[in-house]
């Protein structure tokens, strides 16, 4: 479902249900509250795991709540749930191809539904939530990086239950979320760069010590090994670290001089 032009200019804005104005130091205290809890996350998915325990603590109204992810915008899935009924709600969603959180997601808006009973946008869905005991629900984008997605999905079995400080808080909460997620997929993927460049270094010393090659020919060879056999090259060193054996040789042909003559 493609990102709708005509509603850009309302992401991270209330939804047209929006009436009111939560306090200031209310607001204080709740975030400095959230950017403690959300720094002791270890990871991503600890992060996630964090954000939708205090979505629950922080936002009025909140009873459960969600997180899902969309990769290059086709492949949807909840990341993280405070209970079952979260992951069967998102599930129907997913199913049946509408529902809140899919538009807070494309449409880059925050959607609030306050009774499923008298909910007329997404018929399908509406019946399953009904079974599931959902009432109410708030969504809110959660974040846009490059052809992923995220939202934040509010769950609640009565309705009514979120009003215009639930919207207030939300938002505010969706945007410091969205920063600790960022800032945990950045330390994740230098993590593991970190890690990859060791793991490749080991294979290279293994290869420069059993066959008396440079560090070139050896990086040279573990990339003819990785293209022979179509095999990601950390995997290709991550064999030859555990098992000794270098993957893709050709029978008979000495590493030495396979590393060697691919590198003339």
């Amino acid at each position: 479902m493609p990102e709708d032009s005509e509603h850009r200019g309302e992401r991270g804005r209330p939804s047209a249900d929006y009436r009111g104005q939560a306090t200031a130091d209310y607001l204080a205290v709740k975030l400095s509250e959230l950017a403690r809890r959300l720094r002791e996350g270890d990871g991503v998915q600890e992060t996630l795991d964090a954000i939708v325990r205090a979505g629950v603590d922080t936002i009025a109204g909140a009873e459960h709540a969600g997180v899902t992810v969309v990769r290059r915008r086709r492949m949807v899935e909840t990341k993280a749930a405070t209970g079952e009924v979260v992951r069967e709600a998102d599930r129907a969603q997913y199913e049946t191809g509408q529902g809140p959180c899919l538009d807070a997601i494309y449409q880059q808006r925050t959607v609030r539904v306050s009774d499923m009973r008298s909910e007329r946008r997404w018929p399908a869905f509406v019946e399953k939530a009904r079974g599931l005991g959902v009432r109410s629900m708030l969504s809110f984008q959660l974040y846009v990086h490059e052809d992923n997605l995220g939202a934040l999905n509010l769950y609640a079995g009565r309705p009514d239950a979120f009003g215009d400080e639930s919207e207030h808080v939300g938002l505010l909460f969706a945007a410091h979320a969205a920063v600790a997620v960022s800032g945990a997929q950045q330390e994740e993927h230098l993590t593991l760069a970190v890690a990859m460049r060791d793991l490749i270094g080991q294979a290279k010393g293994i290869l420069m010590e059993r066959h008396r090659l440079t560090a070139d020919q050896a990086f040279t060879l573990l990339v003819s090994a990785s293209q022979q056999t179509n095999t990601k090259l950390a995997d290709i060193a991550r064999h030859l670290v555990d098992t000794g054996e270098l993957a893709g040789r050709r029978t008979g042909q000495p590493a030495g001089d396979a590393a060697r003559g691919a590198g003339t």
